[in-house]
């Protein structure tokens, strides 16, 4: 089997994570890099035995690079998977997709009309212990869920962090809270109907913490937190008519534990190698080598659902990005 070359397009710390996923995945390598700071580049692509590139045109171009990576700041994701969907190339793109809901759907359109791969990262989607979880809730163990409480939060201690950057589209919000809320909408399996929200804004102007609450039609509801400037339990639960999955470090979990009558019912355990990201890795690669165009765990309608559910609270706070105005 012909192994899959990857083009990272960029080359910061979530890229250096998202490599150590990839080693872990036997038909998978790492063909080029590029990055706006080219001395950082070429050291990452020196380690890994990588081409490296000066610009993400190039190494778009490289026949050997299968599909894109990209793992840039918030406000260049677009600009970097727009390039490469017009070149052709499958896209993975970290999450947020992009700032907002207006450029995910340019980006989801692209892909679309020239029939081209696109998935955001949304690595949490892939683990076995949240595949337990969904088997779990398919087959009703728990009934009909009636609540989702889900935080994460951590104490970013640099306060010139790109995390707390207005400029390229930082915050809790995009950076840690998008996953309680993705998690949200795969377990209602549609987009919120009511959203409240409020935030603690930091001294650059991002939201260093927020809180929410989300209305399902139908019933059910959701309360989610996320910080930049506090340590959280990462604990997400998930509480039905009959009973609660409780999911430990739920962003990229190992466990899972299901309760019935207030008693554990079942614990699902599975260790791994690394942080866990070679699960969405070989999701990605197969959908590529099976010809599909979109990921039925990530699917892009639910990019641009996520993506404006972030929007309506950003306006609740009037929180607005410089390149938004």
């Amino acid at each position: 089997m012909k192994k899959i070359g990857w083009g990272f397009i960029g080359a910061g710390g979530i890229a250096e994570r998202f490599m150590r996923g990839l080693v872990q995945v036997p038909d998978a390598y790492l063909a080029a890099v590029s990055s706006r700071t080219y001395e950082r580049a070429k050291n990452f692509a020196e380690k890994y035995g990588a081409k490296v590139y000066k610009t993400a045109e190039e190494l778009i171009a490289d026949e050997n690079v299968d599909i894109i990576y990209v793992a840039t700041p918030n406000n260049i994701h677009k600009e970097n998977t727009l390039m490469a969907i017009e070149m052709g190339k499958p896209v993975l793109c970290e999450k947020p997709m992009a700032p907002n809901a207006q450029m995910v759907r340019e980006m989801v359109n692209a892909a679309r009309e020239k029939k081209v791969y696109l998935m955001e990262a949304m690595w949490t989607r892939f683990f076995p212990a949240m595949e337990k979880v969904r088997e779990w809730l398919n087959d009703g163990r728990i009934g009909k869920v009636q609540f989702v409480i889900a935080d994460f939060g951590f104490y970013e201690s640099n306060p010139e962090d790109i995390r707390l950057n207005l400029e390229t589209a930082g915050g809790s919000l995009l950076d840690v809270g998008i996953y309680p809320l993705a998690l949200t909408c795969m377990v209602f399996g549609k987009k919120p109907n009511r959203i409240t929200g409020l935030a603690d804004m930091a001294p650059s102007g991002v939201d260093a913490a927020m809180g929410c609450t989300l209305g399902f039609e139908g019933g059910g509801l959701a309360l989610l937190c996320s910080a930049l400037n506090v340590n959280t339990p990462q604990e997400a639960v998930i509480v039905g008519e009959k009973g609660r999955i409780v999911i430990p470090e739920f962003f990229r979990p190992k466990e899972a534990n299901l309760y019935l009558d207030g008693k554990l019912e079942e614990h699902f355990r599975k260790e791994h190698e690394g942080e866990g990201y070679q699960f969405e890795i070989a999701a990605v690669q197969e959908d590529i080598r099976n010809g599909r165009l979109e990921n039925e765990l990530m699917p892009l309608d639910e990019s641009i659902a996520i993506a404006e559910v972030m929007d309506e609270l950003r306006s609740q706070w009037g929180l607005v990005y410089p390149f938004e105005k």
